[in-house]
């Protein structure tokens, strides 16, 4: 894989319409606890942003397992960001995330998502 040696992986699938569901009880609230404002003005632009906010929110989960930690005291939603760009998403990380990263040997992180109708999936490859 490129010289590539995987030392993470995780998975994660999310409902769309658990993620609509919840912005629609919970309001711009719920947008802002969980996305940072580059993935709020990318997946907002869209005429239907739930499955791209699901595939985002299914990213950071992926992520977390990936990096063997949930959210919560070491980890937040916000500090992982899912960015567009030409072929696949890239990932930024914050300090925390950037620190839990380094602290298990790993130097980048590749994500892919994709979703139906009803679902979102991505899957994460942690590498060093």
């Amino acid at each position: 894989m490129n010289g590539i040696k995987v030392i993470g992986i995780g998975v994660d699938i999310v409902d769309i319409g658990r993620i609509r569901n919840a912005h629609c009880r919970w309001g711009e609230r719920f947008l802002r606890r969980l996305f940072c404002p580059g993935e709020l003005a990318h997946c907002l632009r869209r005429t239907n942003p739930y499955p791209s906010l699901a595939a985002r929110f299914a990213a950071k989960e992926a992520i977390a397992k990936a990096l063997s930690v949930g959210f919560g005291k070491e980890l937040s939603f916000r500090s992982i960001e899912i960015a567009p760009a030409a072929g696949a998403p890239t990932v930024n990380l914050a300090a925390e995330a950037r620190k839990l990263l380094a602290a298990m040997g790993g130097s980048s992180i590749m994500v892919s998502l994709s979703h139906s109708r009803s679902h979102a999936i991505a899957h994460v490859l942690i590498g060093r």
